[in-house]
């Protein structure tokens, strides 16, 4: 574990260059040299205004993230593909105007791939919808509505499913990956669903209930959800790679809370930093990574032991972290790219 931890340190250490060649200093690290003797570079790029989530694709090998820039209306959305080592934009696809007197955009915000058919799922936030996008060509292939202020989607490959959250109606839904047709919903009056997450060998779906300092566990033949208590405004989770623990970014807290999902209880709370927004594990050590937007920093924890062992600055606004291929990518939404774009961290994970 201190190993790992080490040699994240050492990659934050790193003053990378941006695509637009200038180069950018991770806030408050030293300069380091390519002679890193863990061999592990940090990188960082200006991406795109308004980067809200990343999703990794194995199939094609792809980075993808969303971006949406606007208030009230969105008129500057895009779907953006990215190579995971350069982070270079390989291309930038737009979702289709709902407004054409506005110019208003169906905006997309949180992301999930389904490599299973080649598919990328978007919430559609302002317009209470879900979005499909092929991997392939990059083209909208559906538009789902009745997911009120849609937020986060994670898809169920094994089961050919993909569940959102509902956040302003207290539901979460499942739509068939290959039909697009609504599956199932769960509502529960006075709850706020946000992040999701699924466990794939069971068909078990998990939701943050924001509002009510819980977890909705959604097994496929239970009759009704199970409720776990968690921290306080729980808004992203994470599952353990057997699927038995639980990882609760709450976000008034300022903690990671650690759940055994068979008891149903919290059995660490881990503080990380104000705004504690998004978590991710990394199924090759067993760290937990959140995502602190006011702090403006990742915590790597060891939920074994409920310790921090790193913390790594990443500028302002830290929105997002998405664990794969080895690496830890991060949104940071600080504006600091040379056109004002928000800001991309690739941070190796030491393997």
């Amino acid at each position: 574990m201190t190993s790992l931890a080490h040699r994240i340190r050492l990659a934050a250490a790193i003053v990378v260059s941006l695509a637009a060649g200038s180069t950018l200093a991770l806030p408050g690290t030293a300069t380091a040299h390519s002679g890193n003797p863990c061999g592990s570079v940090a990188s960082s790029a200006p991406v795109a205004k308004g980067l809200y989530q990343t999703a990794y694709s194995e199939r094609n090998h792809v980075l993808w993230a969303t971006s949406s820039v606007g208030e009230p209306l969105v008129t500057n959305s895009s779907l953006v593909k990215l190579d995971p080592h350069t982070l270079k934009v390989e291309a930038t696809y737009r979702p289709p105007v709902t407004d054409p007197e506005t110019g208003a955009v169906e905006a997309v915000y949180g992301i999930a791939v389904d490599d299973e058919h080649n598919s990328v799922w978007t919430t559609n936030t302002r317009d209470n919808s879900v979005g499909v996008y092929s991997q392939r060509t990059g083209k909208r292939l559906a538009s789902l509505p009745g997911v009120n202020h849609a937020r986060e989607v994670v898809v169920d490959e094994k089961h050919n499913l993909a569940w959102a959250s509902s956040f302003a109606d207290g539901s979460v839904v499942a739509f068939d990956t290959r039909t697009y047709k609504e599956k199932k919903r769960v509502t529960l009056a006075g709850s706020s669903p946000a992040g999701m997450a699924v466990d794939e060998r069971t068909g078990t779906a998990y939701a943050t209930d924001f509002a009510n300092d819980r977890i909705i566990e959604i097994t496929p033949r239970a009759k009704s959800p199970r409720l776990i208590p968690t921290g306080d405004n729980p808004l992203s989770i994470a599952l353990s790679k057997d699927g038995r623990t639980a990882y609760s970014a709450d976000q008034a807290a300022g903690t990671v809370s650690v759940i055994n999902l068979r008891k149903g209880a919290v059995t660490k709370t881990v503080p990380t930093g104000a705004g504690a927004k998004s978590v991710a594990t990394d199924p090759r050590s067993g760290l937990v990574l959140v995502a602190n937007r006011t702090t403006a920093t990742v915590t790597v924890v060891d939920p074994h032991k409920g310790t921090v062992v790193d913390s790594l600055t990443t500028g302002a606004n830290t929105n997002h972290v998405h664990v794969a291929h080895g690496a830890a990518f991060v949104v940071a939404k600080s504006g600091s790219g040379p056109e004002s774009q928000d800001v991309l961290h690739r941070f190796p994970l030491g393997h």
